[in-house]
């Protein structure tokens, strides 16, 4: 089982535009939710924590410039890829979109394999276990194309749970995750499982890491949650 699946945003008002792009980040293995305006958007942003936007300009109620300088005003989504989807093909709208915090910005029409392209490379940079890239950290190196992961260059075994939860720590060494936000990632949004099995499963990851000796990297935060280093 790979890293758990990232989740796109797609906000478009145009049914068949956010038909065509669901079915194609769904068969190239994201999670999709979708909105139809701006209002919309910024709820799911939320109440979903979505990994990347793909936001079309174009919006009722809320444009999508707005919705964008709104995530990027956020200290908790600040670092939100978000890639504008625009009819306007002039410099000049292309920079606007730029400056209000837009990640990239793809001129319609555009080719559906160019844009997913974009969204890979968007995700590399803040979900790069999701993308195949090898992970390091001090003496462990997690090879997500392999599912492989090695401490001080000897291999350790660990369960699918523990490899997800492993490659969420590396991902942003430091951070410190509640164990709801684990849950999120590593179990999924739609799945309900009681926090206590995230205690087990970091008691398991812990024990993996040190099978061949060395100091636990897990870092226990009272009252937050964990962190790794």
């Amino acid at each position: 089982m790979s890293p758990s699946q990232p989740t796109v945003l797609v906000v478009d008002d145009e049914p068949s535009q956010r038909d065509l792009l669901s079915y194609n980040l769904e068969a190239g293995g994201y999670r999709v939710i979708s909105a139809a305006d701006g209002e919309e958007a910024l709820m799911l942003v939320a109440e979903d924590h979505p990994d990347l936007v793909v936001l079309d300009w174009m919006l009722p109620s809320v444009s999508g410039i707005e919705v964008c300088r709104q995530i990027k005003s956020r200290s908790e989504t600040r670092s939100l890829p978000v890639i504008m989807i625009s009819a306007r093909a002039e410099e000049g709208d292309r920079v606007r979109g730029l400056e209000t915090g837009a990640d990239d910005y793809v001129t319609k029409p555009y080719s559906v394999a160019e844009l997913m392209a974009r969204i890979r490379t968007q995700l590399r940079r803040t979900r790069p276990a999701t993308v195949g890239e090898t992970l390091a950290f001090e003496d462990i190196v997690l090879d997500a194309e392999s599912h492989k992961v090695f401490r001080s260059d000897r291999p350790l075994k660990l369960g699918p749970t523990e490899f997800r939860l492993l490659s969420t720590f590396m991902e942003k060494p430091g951070r410190v995750w509640s164990r709801e936000q684990l849950l999120d990632r590593v179990w999924g949004r739609d799945i309900y499982v009681d926090t206590r099995t995230v205690d087990v499963h970091i008691g398991r990851l812990r024990k993996a890491l040190c099978q061949h000796g060395g100091e636990d990297p897990v870092r226990t935060v009272r009252g937050a949650g964990y962190a790794l280093g």
